[in-house]
């Protein structure tokens, strides 16, 4: 399901996040979430150890698969 497509959420709601190979190129806030209340979108690298951590809030992206 393409992130258009997908109900927004809040962003920075949660410490972690699960994340797949469709979500990439991984960004926080990811594009599903609402941006209008958020920090700037900034791109992680997730696919060589499988793990991000967002450095404005904290939050922890772990890619499932």
């Amino acid at each position: 399901m393409a992130a258009a497509e997908r109900p927004l959420i809040q962003p920075n709601a949660q410490n972690r996040y699960e994340v797949t190979a469709q979500d990439l190129p991984l960004s926080c806030p990811m594009p599903q979430m609402y941006v209008w209340n958020s920090h700037p979108r900034v791109y992680l690298p997730i696919e060589q150890t499988g793990t991000a951590k967002c450095p404005y809030c904290g939050a922890e992206f772990t890619l499932r698969g």
